[in-house]
């Protein structure tokens, strides 16, 4: 099964190096790629969330998410798969970005740009499917320059969606439970 996987990964890597570079794909893909370093996009949408009183708590839901990506995809599951990257095993392939010195499985990009854009879903429709598209331009960006096999993509993405998703009920219970607890304080505890 997993020679099957490894096989498909490679086909699909050769076929856009092979077919679908482009030079001006070459000088945007990396731009689209950095905007997903450390999730430095979506660490600006989360701060312009926070700005507005609407959309605090899907600024917070957000972050959270980003730190639970952090700590699932670069901290437990790279370092325990240790999957070597497609421009590590194939060298002669020209890398238009430095190549990462981390490991390749999951994508953290992709992880962490579906997680962003899928609380951005959850919070308004119409950014959310923006996010979405810039999710995938990152996700396919990493193809592109080779710094990623489809299965660490497709893996980052199915995480990214999860971790949303439990983050944004995990956040809710702890809302409504500190909620609940400040009305029981200030009700018994004296608190004015």
């Amino acid at each position: 099964m997993l020679s099957e996987i490894r096989k498909l990964d490679d086909l699909i890597l050769n076929y856009i190096q092979n077919n679908l570079r482009f030079s001006v794909l070459d000088k945007i893909m990396p731009v689209v790629s950095r905007t997903g370093n450390d999730g430095a996009i979506w660490l600006v949408i989360a701060f312009l969330l926070f700005l507005s009183r609407r959309h605090r708590e899907a600024g917070f839901m957000l972050v959270v998410s980003l730190a639970v990506c952090v700590i699932i995809g670069n901290l437990t599951l790279k370092p325990l798969v240790a999957r070597r990257r497609p421009c590590a095993m194939h060298p002669g392939v020209k890398l238009l970005i430095p190549m990462p010195k981390d490991h390749s499985f999951p994508s953290g990009h992709t992880m962490s740009s579906f997680a962003a854009a899928t609380i951005l879903f959850m919070a308004d429709k119409g950014w959310g499917i923006l996010g979405f598209a810039l999710a995938a331009l990152i996700a396919y960006s990493r193809l592109y320059l080779y710094v990623h096999y489809p299965s660490d993509v497709l893996c980052g993405m199915i995480c990214g969606v999860l971790i949303a998703f439990v983050t944004v009920k995990l956040v809710i219970l702890l809302f409504r439970y500190g909620y609940r607890r400040l009305q029981l304080i200030r009700e018994y505890g004296g608190l004015s």
